[in-house]
């Protein structure tokens, strides 16, 4: 994960710590290797960082090797990423930690972090003043701990300057892959993403909670795995015959299932999904709304329309004028949608 020649090329130095998440570290340097490979130029020279230079191991008990000492990075840097994990918290308390933090960053153009990697910028002062994120789950406690850092839930990512943060583990991925676009355009952006096989490089104001994951996941497995199965083909024929035959119950015990479970029926789960789908290609790409109402199951653009109406009481064309994602309506004040 070095370079011979790291003056020549934007330099990235990722601080790891023991127990960290690994994904935190995959997703940014698998995206960058990526984007060497597709000409990026300067390429990324991309370094592993620990207090001890002894490598660091990962929650997940994978140790990551060839790391060097943080006292010893010296030089211009690029980008300074600190990562997540468990091992934050010792990572925000460590003196040694933080004082090298702050003088790699005297020393870098950018700063970022993935996740609870936010604790350890804020620890070091770096996001006094700032407007920040980190995990859903970790938002209240950084906001306690840190008062005087402006700690924003919604989105996937924050720019503050030249301090970028983000959100829980995957959003690593979004994070990095607009990294790319601010150094050498979309279109590198967009041959990363394909790469990596990721369906969407989701706009950092997406929420970190979609529909699926704010409320308590329903109890019943059955109707758990189908909620997976429909966010991932919403375009394709997801009516109630065909999604009880392939769960192998009746039509009617699935609308029992989802009635119980969801408070919903299958037809208004599916209609959800694909309403949120839709919003999100809205939100980050330039396809026209035919094109998008084609891609997530609608039938035209006009029921398109509607559906953006009933769950977000406004069109899709004031939504994509928005500065933020819209917010869905409260189930009270939405409209029943049509047969």
């Amino acid at each position: 994960m070095g370079s011979s020649d790291p003056e020549a090329k934007r330099r990235v130095v990722i601080v790891a710590y023991d127990d960290a998440q690994i994904l935190d570290v995959a997703c940014p340097s698998g995206a960058l290797e990526v984007a060497n490979s597709h000409g990026a130029s300067p390429p990324y020279a991309i370094e592993l960082a620990t207090v001890s230079g002894q490598g660091a191991r990962t929650s997940s008990g994978i140790v990551l090797a060839g790391a060097r000492r943080l006292a010893s990075v010296t030089g211009r840097i690029d980008t300074i990423l600190v990562v997540g994990g468990n091992g934050t918290e010792a990572a925000a308390k460590d003196v040694r930690m933080l004082t090298q933090v702050r003088r790699l960053v005297a020393r870098s153009r950018r700063i970022a972090s993935v996740c609870t990697g936010a604790f350890v910028l804020a620890a070091a002062g770096l996001l006094d003043g700032r407007r920040a994120t980190t995990h859903w789950g970790y938002g209240d406690m950084l906001a306690t701990v840190f008062p005087d850092v402006a700690v924003d839930l919604a989105p996937l990512y924050v720019r503050d300057g030249n301090v970028y943060t983000s959100a829980g583990v995957t959003s690593a991925l979004d994070l990095t892959l607009a990294l790319i676009e601010d150094d050498h355009g979309p279109t590198l952006a967009r041959e990363v993403a394909r790469e990596l096989v990721t369906y969407l490089h989701r706009p950092a104001d997406q929420a970190q909670i979609s529909m699926f994951l704010s409320a308590p996941p329903p109890g019943d497995r059955l109707v758990r795995d189908l909620l997976g199965y429909i966010a991932a083909r919403v375009a394709e024929d997801l009516s109630p015959p065909v999604l009880a035959a392939r769960v192998g119950v009746s039509t009617r015990h699935l609308t029992r299932l989802f009635a119980t479970h969801l408070g919903t029926t299958p037809a208004r789960a599916v209609r959800t999904a694909r309403t949120e789908a839709a919003v999100h290609l809205v939100r980050g790409s330039e396809l026209s709304l035919a094109a998008i109402a084609r891609r997530c199951g609608f039938r035209s653009a006009e029921n398109l329309r509607q559906a953006f109406l009933d769950h977000y009481g406004m069109t899709g064309d004031r939504i994509r004028r928005m500065p933020d994602m819209p917010q869905p309506l409260r189930p009270e004040a939405r409209r029943t949608p049509g047969a």
